[in-house]
């Protein structure tokens, strides 16, 4: 979610790239991303070859900051 939030969009394959994740793996991540709604999916070609675009939902987004909050907040505790 992070490169997503980070960036417009990526595709599968410079997300498998970047992440150093196989295909099923990613493919798994993907789908359970998609099953709650945090990605939006749009597939098209390149020439003669499928492109499938990722990028972060409005829902994705509120989520991840939602996380990190979490996360943010979980140090702040252990500082005390």
């Amino acid at each position: 979610m992070s490169v997503l939030v980070a960036n417009e969009s990526y595709d599968f394959n410079s997300l498998k790239e970047l992440l150093a994740v196989t295909d099923g793996n990613l493919a798994s991540h993907l789908k359970a991303l998609e099953k709650e709604q945090y990605i939006t999916i749009n597939k098209s070609f390149l020439g003669r070859k499928p492109n499938t675009r990722y990028f972060a939902s409005d829902l994705g987004k509120a989520a991840f900051k939602k996380h990190l909050q979490s996360l943010e907040n979980l140090i702040k505790q252990q500082k005390l």
